[in-house]
C-alpha cells in the first residue's frame, strides 16, 4: 500500500469516528420550550399551555421517558394523597389527564427517513402501552424538534439541558 492511500484511509476513519452519529446527538436530557398544533387553516392549538412544562430523555442503552404537562394545574388531593372515588370527582380526574401525559420506553432512530419512533411500554394512557409513536426529527443548535402530521400538524420543541 502506498503512503497516500495509507494516509487517505487513515483520515477517513479519524473523520468518521469524529463525526457524531444521529443516536450519540439524541442521548441527553431537554427540557419542553412549546407543544403546538397547527391546523391547515391557520390555526394554533397549545395542548399543554402556551408556556408547557416537560421533559424528554434519551439514554446510551435506548432508553427514553416523556413528561409534558400545562402548568398552573389545581386540585383539591392533599399532597402526597394519590386520586380515589372517595377525594375527587371525575371531573377532576379528567382534567388532570388531560393536562398532562408521561410514558417510557425504548427507541430507535431511522436516519434515512429522520424518524424517531418510541415503543411505548407504560403510559398514563393505557391504550398506547404496546403502541409505536414514530416522529420526525431535526436538529437545531441546542433544540430537538420532534414533529408528526395527521390530519394537523403536532410540534414539540425541545431544548438540552447542561450535563
Amino acid at each position: 500500500m502506498n503512503r497516500r492511500k495509507a494516509i487517505g484511509i487513515a483520515g477517513s476513519v479519524v473523520a468518521a469516528q469524529a463525526a457524531p452519529k444521529i443516536r450519540d446527538q439524541f442521548v441527553g436530557v431537554y427540557k419542553l420550550i412549546s407543544c403546538e398544533r397547527k391546523f391547515k387553516d391557520s390555526r394554533i392549538e397549545y395542548p399543554y399551555g402556551q408556556k408547557p412544562v416537560g421533559r424528554i430523555t434519551y439514554d446510551k442503552a435506548g432508553r427514553m421517558s416523556a413528561q409534558l404537562m400545562q402548568p398552573g394545574r389545581r386540585s383539591t388531593v392533599a399532597p402526597g394523597i394519590t386520586f380515589s372515588a372517595g377525594t375527587t370527582g371525575c371531573d377532576e380526574l379528567r382534567v388532570a389527564a388531560e393536562s398532562f401525559i408521561a410514558y417510557y420506553g425504548r427507541f430507535d432512530i431511522d436516519e434515512a427517513t429522520t424518524t424517531v419512533t418510541h415503543h411505548v411500554e407504560a403510559c398514563l394512557v393505557p391504550s398506547w402501552v404496546g403502541t409505536d409513536l414514530k416522529r420526525k426529527y431535526r436538529f437545531t443548535a441546542r433544540q430537538l424538534v420532534l414533529s408528526v402530521e395527521t390530519t394537523n400538524l403536532l410540534e414539540l420543541v425541545w431544548e438540552r439541558e447542561a450535563d
